[in-house]
């Protein structure tokens, strides 16, 4: 895949993360706005309840106070008037009431009595009748008048009543309760309430003045008193935000999709870059290993050309010359395969080691002068400072000694042309039972943005010329993971111009 085709996909794609984030962002503030306004409106009409019952309370109050309980109705209220039927026996009387039922009464004594009952009981009854008629509605109009002194009371006296009487701190908190649990809003409150001058006349217990305006609601108690007179009910919610949000929570899953997807499609981009610089670098690698390989190579076939001539064969300073190519080229060949071998190495967690305790001293030591002729040829010099009292380590010998045969090796590769190569390697004990070995040169140094990845797998740092140093970009990339795998740790530091050192710390050996 083109670099500019990945760099397409992510633009696309991060349009469509952001386009996504936006509209959830805008429908969650959707959501919040309309459920502080159904909570407002709610608290609103949990109020005005809260105020009218109060009213009620109060006009009840006052009936109580003011007016009797009116006795029960008389019988004579619902019954018409009665019929008489006079026989031998008595008179009977027959009852209709209002609602349809029947009753008789008789009365029963001598012929003389029965007759002077029969002219005067028709119109007793009758006169009787008449005057409980007047006696209720007189009553009535006692009543009314009542109610009238009632409501006239209410009017000129209430406002005047002291409000701890009229309204309640119990009375109204309960009242607050009932209220916002009718309505589904199971939230906990504090309330105060206060005169018209807005001087607090008492409160709930945690009640803030101070508390956010937005959970603040207020509410006038009797409306109908004069302005000056007037008292206020104010109401704060303390977990009013809480209680909001909790009843989005549900959208907080489709944000934490909304991000794990957003992290994947990050982490894809860096690996398809990654990746794209990972075949870059193996291009580089096969094309460099071309070039290692096709020289060797080459000699060698030159060499064998030149066996097949008679003249070559009679001359045993030439055969002895060619055999010296060969060999050299052979090496040569043998040790570039050794370090496409390595890559093996770096497909597998941890290598096949051989651990032994061996005289760090004693292996630079020996290193150095094997060393030293190749240095010299290029006119430099090399030289061992072995401070270390205490230098056993733990280490596999022979990667322990390509190691530092890869370090000199770069420091022969990258020498300045303008000087001799200087070359110190020292050792000296360091804090934590650790040895310190560093290889300083005074070549052209490396860059600081190469410094991050030199240690990085097929990374090799341009000298201006593809081909002018030879190497895989293995060297590095293998010496870092020895020195790992055998405990220890790697680092570099670099001026242009004035050379590289490398530290290598291992621990003591245990034993």
């Amino acid at each position: 895949m083109k670099k500019q085709t990945i760099w397409i996909l992510t633009i696309v794609m991060a349009i469509a993360f952001v386009g996504l984030l936006c509209i959830q962002i805008f429908y969650m503030k959707n959501i919040v706005q309309i459920r502080y306004d159904q909570f407002a409106q709610g608290v609103r009409q949990c109020l005005v309840a809260v105020s009218t019952r109060l009213e009620q309370d109060e006009a009840r109050h006052y009936l109580e106070d003011d007016v009797r309980q009116v006795e029960t109705s008389s019988l004579a209220q619902f019954i018409d008037e009665p019929t008489a039927q006079i026989g031998i026996d008595g008179i009977k009387y027959s009852f209709t009431t209002s609602t349809g039922l029947e009753a008789d009464l008789t009365i029963k004594g001598s012929t003389n009595e029965i007759s002077k009952l029969q002219t005067s009981s028709v119109s007793g009854i009758a006169a009787h009748y008449k005057s409980v008629q007047d006696a209720y509605r007189d009553r009535y109009i006692y009543q009314k008048g009542l109610l009238d002194d009632v409501i006239l009371n209410i009017i000129t006296t209430a406002s005047s009543r002291p409000i701890d009487q009229r309204a309640d701190s119990a009375r109204v908190s309960s009242y607050l309760r009932s209220e916002l649990d009718t309505l589904g809003l199971k939230v906990p409150f504090e309330f105060a309430v206060s005169n018209y001058a807005g001087t607090v006349l008492y409160k709930s217990a945690d009640f803030n003045a101070g508390e956010d305006c937005d959970n603040m609601f207020s509410q006038t108690l009797f409306p109908n008193d004069a302005g000056n007179t007037r008292y206020y009910l104010t109401v704060v919610f303390p977990t009013k935000k809480d209680y909001i949000f909790s009843s989005i929570s549900f959208m907080v899953p489709a944000f934490a999709f909304t991000f794990i997807l957003l992290i994947i499609f990050v982490y894809t981009i860096i690996l398809a870059f990654r990746q794209k610089k990972l075949n870059e670098m193996k291009n580089d690698f096969i094309n460099n290993m071309t070039h290692e390989f096709k020289t060797p190579i080459s000699s060698i076939s030159l060499a064998a050309q030149m066996l097949n001539d008679q003249s070559v064969r009679k001359s045993p300073a030439m055969l002895q010359q060619i055999s010296s190519v060969i060999t050299d080229e052979t090496k040569r060949l043998r040790f570039q395969v050794e370090k496409v071998l390595q890559l093996s190495m770096f497909d597998r967690r941890q290598s096949n080691l051989r651990i032994i305790d061996v005289d760090a001293n004693t292996v630079i030591f020996n290193i150095v002068n094997t060393f030293k002729l190749k240095v010299e040829k290029y006119g430099g010099s090399i030289s061992a400072n072995l401070d270390a009292m205490d230098a056993i380590v733990s280490v596999d010998e022979m990667h322990f000694t390509n190691v530092v045969f890869n370090l000199l090796d770069n420091a022969v590769k990258y020498r300045d042309q303008e000087r001799p190569l200087r070359l110190v390697l020292t050792s000296r004990d360091i804090a934590g039972n650790r040895l310190e070995i560093t290889i300083a040169d005074n070549g052209i140094g490396i860059k600081r943005d190469d410094l991050k990845k030199i240690f990085e797998k097929f990374y090799r740092v341009s000298t201006g010329n593809r081909h002018d140093v030879q190497g895989f970009g293995l060297g590095l990339a293998y010496v870092k993971k020895i020195i790992e795998q055998l405990g220890g740790q790697i680092s570099v530091e670099s001026e242009i111009n004035h050379g590289t050192k490398f530290i290598i710390i291992l621990p003591l050996s245990k034993n």
